[in-house]
């Protein structure tokens, strides 16, 4: 009997985790469903995920073409990568004095932690689009990289992280010598790979996709970011050829996917550890 009631319960939640997939998934294999359709298939009151006419070269050759794919890209890893260096630079420092020392202000700065991610960048848009125009920096990966260097959302996450690792470890890394940065260089570093990783994916996937502030801050297409230039490729194509739309943007989605499935282990222990899961 007990072997049975597991067998059906872990069947149960195998079907609704498959359940679930299916509907998350579901967008994306639209999307490769119709990145190879030509528009005779798209238009038709019939709905096949099979293209009749299989227009994966045309369409790929287009989205390649009609705007620099590769530029966009490289914009996208350029802008994403500094953004991550930068909050992981800022974040793990401020997270370990909250976490490990002991100072007045700690529980006040927790606060403005907590505070913060209540701030959206949608409140500081507007003056921070002046004071970059009044410095010159708008069109240029600074204005794209300096208003999220700071992420109070990787202070929290790495917070709650440093809080779980034993002090043991940092009272006998000071009995060694360790100053306090030899300490998060040396000690705390190494250790919050799983919480790091973790946060590089949701960094990664939120300004990978933003749209928003870039099309603020750039009308240059030499410093467009991937979803930018898939509206410029909309305004190329007349916003109407949605095949080599839908084969731009799987090309656009994919380093996400790979870079997803590449860490999905790390992610998963690190949600774990900071205690986030839901």
């Amino acid at each position: 009997m007990m072997t049975s009631a597991i067998s059906l319960g872990r069947i149960i939640r195998l079907t609704l985790l498959s359940l679930g997939a299916i509907i998350f998934l579901s967008p994306y294999v639209f999307m490769i469903s119709t990145a190879g359709k030509a528009q005779s298939d798209i238009f038709t009151s019939s709905l096949s995920l099979i293209p009749a006419h299989f227009t994966y070269a045309e369409n790929f050759a287009k989205a390649l073409s009609r705007v620099p794919m590769a530029q966009l890209l490289w914009n996208g890893v350029v802008v994403c990568g500094l953004i991550f260096f930068f909050q992981v630079l800022v974040a793990i420092p401020c997270a370990y004095a909250m976490a490990k020392l002991r100072f007045g202000a700690a529980r006040f700065m927790m606060v403005l932690v907590m505070l913060g991610l209540l701030v959206p960048i949608h409140a500081t848009a507007l003056p921070l689009y002046v004071a970059f125009d009044r410095a010159a920096l708008l069109n240029s990966y600074a204005a794209l990289v300096a208003p999220f260097t700071i992420s109070v959302f990787a202070i929290f996450m790495f917070l709650q992280f440093f809080r779980a690792m034993p002090d043991d470890l940092i009272h006998a890394a000071r009995l060694d010598g360790m100053s306090e940065l030899g300490i998060v260089a040396r000690v705390i570093v190494p250790n919050a790979w799983p919480a790091v990783t973790a946060f590089a994916i949701f960094s990664i996937v939120a300004h990978w996709n933003d749209l928003y502030w870039p099309l603020i801050v750039i009308s240059k297409q030499d410093y467009a970011t991937p979803p930018l230039g898939l509206m410029y490729f909309r305004a190329a194509e007349a916003g109407d050829d949605y095949g080599a739309l839908m084969a731009a943007t799987l090309i656009i989605t994919l380093p996400l996917v790979i870079a997803f499935l590449l860490a999905q282990k790390r992610f998963v222990e690190g949600i774990t550890m900071t205690g986030l899961k839901g």
